[in-house]
């Protein structure tokens, strides 16, 4: 009864709003799975219906073109090795420019932080020679160090303030007890960072495995093809396979999709404990 006492007008629509936001935000998937399973006529001539007949061959079909297994392992072990590469990196190199505030490290901070309003498109070229120069270009683990660089400054800046809200008296207690600077940092620290972890984690996957362009810049050979690459084989210049195309985007979408559902009761918490101190 208090409940329903308290719940006004306002509130009521506000929820219909929000609901209609959320609903808006839905069309596109709406759109993209109803058309992945209509044959190229039933596509064009109307995209907004329901499919005529229902075409799962074009399942198959995207499956077989794309190599799709190939192209998910590579998508996954990119992923996964960056991910784990930028976690680790960013979060000791935030932990010690936060606990070691000299003068240096907060001109690293700074710069950090200023290498994340510099557009991916005004360094394409610089990265191409500088990438063919060290012998990065067409390799996996050439792509995973370029997206080290260009992933650690908003990692650091997010381990950065979450690692503020850590209280010092914490550590400090653990130095009496005689913990060292490696153990205080993995034994007492790095579990209180795991919400930051997560959502790092996150963050970079979304980004990595739906990325593009930096794929299709490093990675020439086939059998190295990422499923963002594979799924642009069906748009050639005169034709557009959208019955195909639409199939392999749900295939690659999927993963990421179920990863981020799981884990998403973290993001906004370790994003919130990360800026209230940025």
């Amino acid at each position: 009864m208090d409940a329903l006492k308290k719940y006004r007008a306002a509130t009521g629509i506000t929820e219909l709003v929000m609901i209609a936001i959320g609903l808006l935000f839905l069309i596109p998937f709406y759109f993209l799975t109803v058309n992945s399973v209509k044959s190229f006529g039933d596509l064009m001539s109307n995209a907004a219906s329901l499919p005529q007949a229902w075409e799962w061959e074009n399942y198959r079909k995207a499956w077989e073109i794309t190599d799709f297994p190939a192209a998910f392992l590579n998508s996954l072990t990119i992923t996964v090795v960056s991910n784990l590469a930028l976690a680790f990196f960013s979060a000791t190199a935030a932990y010690w420019m936060v606990r070691h505030n000299t003068r240096l490290n907060r001109l690293l901070f700074f710069l950090f932080v200023a290498a994340m309003v510099i557009p991916f498109q005004s360094i394409m070229i610089p990265l191409v020679k500088v990438g063919g120069y060290l012998g990065l270009m067409d390799s996996l683990y050439g792509l995973i160090i370029c997206y080290l660089g260009f992933g650690v400054p908003l990692s650091i800046f997010l381990f950065h303030g979450f690692v503020k809200s850590i209280p010092l008296e914490i550590e400090e207690a653990a130095r009496v007890d005689g913990s060292g600077t490696l153990g205080l940092f993995y034994r007492i620290v790095f579990p209180l960072m795991k919400p930051m972890f997560v959502t790092v984690i996150i963050l970079n996957t979304l980004w990595i495995w739906n990325d593009y362009l930096l794929p299709s810049l490093v990675l020439q050979s086939p059998g190295d093809r990422t499923i963002p690459i594979a799924t642009y084989a069906f748009f050639g210049q005169y034709t557009k396979q959208w019955d195909l195309a639409l199939p392999a985007l749900v295939l690659g979408i999927l993963p990421v999709i179920v990863f981020f559902l799981t884990m998403q009761r973290y993001v906004i918490e370790g994003i919130t404990q990360g800026a209230v101190k940025g």
